[in-house]
């Protein structure tokens, strides 16, 4: 399988959620038994030898991937989730919105000094809930981090919210139109 043909199998909706936006949706690549083992596979070829030990999964889609990609890898997997979701302490990071404010958190034990952090969601657009996730992950000060994602609109300034120390690497780069 190539990168050609995970990008020909994902369903694009139109006007969703809102009229303009084109939806990558993922739920055609993961029904596919192929293209989601391509997923996995692909991106555990990428940060097999990163050290990762804790893999962070952006509600709500990138807990799929991420959590497969966290047991392939033999790490631990932290979920991101909305505000009032997780029932242990958190620590959390708002972010911006096109239309207001939002924001994630984690358990507060979650991660250490010591863990090489992997986080990772399905699609990085404008950047917001991924910079989010990384301000939030950099609290706990890891070794280090990387971002990961199956999709990135290069169109769109997503790549650049992320902070320069942050490596991120997308399975599928295209554009939005």
């Amino acid at each position: 399988m190539s990168k050609e043909s995970l990008a020909a199998a994902l369903r694009k909706i139109p006007d969703f959620p809102i009229e303009g936006i084109i939806f990558m949706d993922i739920t055609s690549l993961l029904q596919n038994p192929e293209t989601f083992r391509e997923i996995i596979d692909a991106t555990y070829e990428t940060y097999k030898d990163k050290g990762i030990t804790k893999v962070v999964g952006i509600e709500s889609r990138g807990f799929i991937v991420g959590a497969a990609l966290a047991y392939k890898l033999g790490a631990g997997f932290i979920p991101a989730r909305k505000p009032g979701k997780l029932p242990y302490k958190t620590v959390s990071q708002e972010y911006q919105k096109e239309y207001g404010t939002d924001s994630i958190e984690i358990h507060e034990d979650a991660i250490t000094p010591d863990d090489v952090v992997l986080i990772h969601d399905d699609l990085i657009a404008t950047g917001g809930s991924a910079a989010a996730a990384v301000e939030l992950v950099k609290k706990f000060s890891p070794k280090k981090i990387y971002a990961n994602f199956i999709i990135e609109l290069t169109d769109l300034p997503g790549r650049a919210n992320i902070p320069a120390d942050v490596e991120v690497d997308s399975l599928l780069a295209m554009k939005e139109k």
